[in-house]
């Protein structure tokens, strides 16, 4: 079997013959062609893995031809050949995204190396990931053994996300599966940690723990805004780490990325908490008692996050940060987001511009309700792929690209994030349990002791007691909770979609990352 179909496109290419003999003997199959308009002809009905273009040839130019090419098949890589390394000429042959360039008059090796750069790349690059995994294995495996702290969790977590992100690059299924079979030890590990640790973080009297919802403005935030430069807080929704990743290159195109950083969300790992949190600088059992009227319950009737722009002037007056101009954008639509495309440039007068983004958590949501996003997001690199996407595409980046150019300081964060749900868990509870997948709250609850995290004070937890003798229990790892009556329907209904609310890496380590324009 060749080892790829090469076109090789040169008005003279009779003295080629031996090149050509060459990459035959070396396993490549090789057409060749005198003219481009015949070469736009055989892609267009051919199979070819690169063409090999000369760029001098009478008829049409090789920069032309390349241009009908790309028309006929965008992926087609092209290597261009060329007598002369003009600067304009490489300018616009790379900006007609060729895959290489070679100098006339050109060595048979040469050929060869740029072939394999281009078609032995994926192989390559899959056998090299696969290897520096296997190699990586041993210290994951170490670090997950050695009673990692809240600051050693964050790096393991960083560690398997970028491993996730590599092995789609590879093509082997076994290492994959050695990777999410990782990656599910490392959640029980977490679990365990965190049942042990979490209500000594919460604990006012306790100076010990991560960085979590609650003191995220005053460590995250506020240390970098300055006055006469404005600062950009962005929040979007149920953004996970490797979300993040997948948006980043698009950042980084306008922006210089100066600290990848994360926090804990604070459990639930629920917008109404985590988000609360955040903007009160509170844990919801102070925002209860700081707002009695504005802060509900679950169970309670009326929109549960209408007071975040309330609380964050609250927050600041209590940090003493009250003299800052500071703009609270919440974005929960499409027109909403136009409005902020075109508004953008009167937020320059502030020191501080907050702006929510509900996108990804409509995703989430979304997905369990909508048979289309079950499609289109039906795992881990399609949940990436649908977030690059909508991010690439979205008001949000149509508005940041605007003010790329004006000196400003973004900080990039996220209330929660959410786990892939696969294994059910039955809890049995009375008509006041809350119907929450990840986590539930009431005053009888059932449940086997080993599959949640349990608080039946809800103020150890630092959350308030909807009704007496009221319980929380959080779902760990990759389970959700459901009841016994209609119990398959709800398994099949729910199973592998995404959720958030209890213990996992996936929804409590989240980013928070600091851009500046370059």
């Amino acid at each position: 079997m060749a080892l790829g179909k090469i076109l090789w496109v040169d008005d003279e290419i009779e003295s080629l013959q031996s090149q050509i003999l060459f990459l035959q003997n070396k396993g490549y199959e090789v057409a060749a062609l005198t003219n481009g308009f015949d070469a736009v002809d055989f892609v267009r009905d051919n199979p070819v893995d690169v063409v090999l273009m000369d760029e001098t040839m009478p008829g049409i130019t090789g920069l032309e031809t390349l241009a009908k090419i790309k028309e006929v098949n965008q992926q087609i890589p092209i290597v261009l050949i060329t007598k002369n390394e003009t600067e304009n000429l490489m300018d616009e042959a790379i900006g007609s995204q060729i895959s290489d360039y070679l100098i006339k008059p050109v060595n048979p090796n040469q050929v060869l190396l740029s072939l394999k750069k281009i078609i032995d790349n994926k192989r390559l690059v899959a056998e090299r990931t696969t290897t520096a995994y296997q190699q990586q294995f041993r210290n994951l495996f170490m670090a997950l053994n050695s009673n990692p702290d809240h600051n050693e969790w964050m790096d393991i977590y960083k560690k398997l996300v970028y491993w996730e992100l590599e092995m789609e690059k590879s093509d082997s299924p076994e290492m994959q599966e050695v990777l999410q079979t990782q990656k599910s030890e490392a959640n029980t590990e977490f679990f365990k940690f965190v049942s042990k640790n979490y209500a000594k973080w919460v604990n006012p009297k306790s100076a010990e723990g991560p960085v979590m919802s609650h003191s995220l403005v005053q460590f995250k935030v506020l240390p970098h805004v300055e006055k006469g430069v404005p600062t950009f807080f962005l929040l979007i929704d149920n953004l996970r780490f490797d979300q993040w990743k997948a948006i980043q290159p698009i950042f980084a195109e306008s922006f210089r990325i100066l600290e990848e950083d994360s926090f804990y969300s604070i459990l639930p790992t629920a917008t109404q908490y985590a988000r609360n949190a955040i903007f009160s600088g509170l844990l919801p059992i102070d925002i209860e008692k700081a707002f009695p009227q504005q802060w509900k319950n679950d169970d309670d009737e009326g929109g549960k996050n209408l007071y975040e722009e309330e609380f964050f002037r609250a927050q600041l007056k209590r940090l003493r940060k009250d003299n800052l101009r500071f703009s609270y954008t919440k974005i929960l639509n499409n027109q909403a987001g136009q409005e902020l495309v075109n508004n953008i440039h009167n937020l320059l007068v502030n020191d501080l511009n907050v702006i929510v983004y509900n996108f990804v958590d409509m995703l989430s949501h979304a997905r369990t309700e909508m048979e289309v996003l079950k499609e289109l997001a039906g795992d881990e690199i399609s949940y990436r792929s649908v977030t690059r996407s909508w991010f690439e595409h979205s008001p949000l980046h149509q508005a940041l690209k605007k003010i790329a150019d004006k000196k400003i300081n973004i900080i990039l964060a996220t209330d929660h994030g959410s786990v892939r749900v696969k294994t059910p868990v039955k809890v049995i509870g009375d008509k006041q349990t809350t119907t929450n997948l990840r986590y539930k709250h009431g005053r009888n609850l059932n449940y086997e002791a080993r599959d949640v995290l349990a608080f039946r004070d809800p103020k150890e937890a630092g959350l308030p007691v909807p009704t007496v003798n009221s319980s929380f229990i959080f779902a760990r790892e990759d389970s959700f909770l459901c009841y016994p009556n209609n119990y398959n329907y709800y398994v099949n209904y729910y199973r592998n979609t995404f959720q958030h609310g209890g213990v996992s890496l996936e929804e409590m380590i989240v980013p928070v990352i600091k851009m500046t324009n370059k």
